[in-house]
């Protein structure tokens, strides 16, 4: 379980999807984006949604989402999302009431009580006192993750030693003579 804090917007495409039966079908389905701007979240869908579309399709909502922490999970059967919203319970030092404040979390798991597990396990390693007060699964697709570094892999690749690397040339691993 790792979790990533972001501005996230929540998107819905139109497009036609192809069913198992070969048929083309109209769909509108939501997805939440990584992105600084609308039309950064546009573009990033655009990008991830190309391989999947083969034809028209029209961007139909764009938003910001009501939470700022995702919790992904590792495993391939968690393939749904459940917003939670959780209240951070806090005793005010001066009228010794107890204070409420609400904090949303998208989760990624493949049940309800898998998210609720997930809940726990994350906000069991801190000391705030919390009450789950909602959870409901959400229409979301997938969750698109902005890559900070476009050059990532090609940084990792040259981390490694040159003899691990798959593109080295034969060339590069003759040894000139005189050397």
């Amino acid at each position: 379980m790792k979790s990533r804090t972001s501005d996230w917007f929540e998107t819905k495409i139109r497009y036609d999807k192809t069913q198992e039966d070969g048929g083309q079908k109209p769909v509108t389905e939501q997805y939440v984006v990584d992105a600084l701007s609308f039309t950064e979240a546009e573009k990033a869908l655009i990008e991830e949604m190309q391989t999947y579309i083969s034809g028209d399709y029209k961007i139909t909502g764009i938003k910001p989402a009501p939470y700022h922490e995702i919790f992904f999970s590792d495993l391939n059967a968690d393939d749904k999302w459940y917003k939670a919203k959780l209240q951070f319970i806090t005793i005010d030092e001066k009228t010794q009431k107890e204070k409420r404040s609400n904090v949303n979390y998208l989760i990624q798991a493949g049940s309800l009580p898998t998210a609720v597990k997930y809940i726990e396990e994350v906000m069991g390693g801190t000391m705030i006192d919390y009450v789950i007060s909602a959870i409901n699964e959400t229409p979301t697709m997938d969750v698109f993750v902005h890559d900070l570094d476009p050059n990532k892999k090609k940084k990792e690749e040259d981390d490694k030693p040159e003899y691990e690397r798959e593109n080295t040339s034969a060339d590069d691993n003759k040894v000139k003579e005189g050397e």
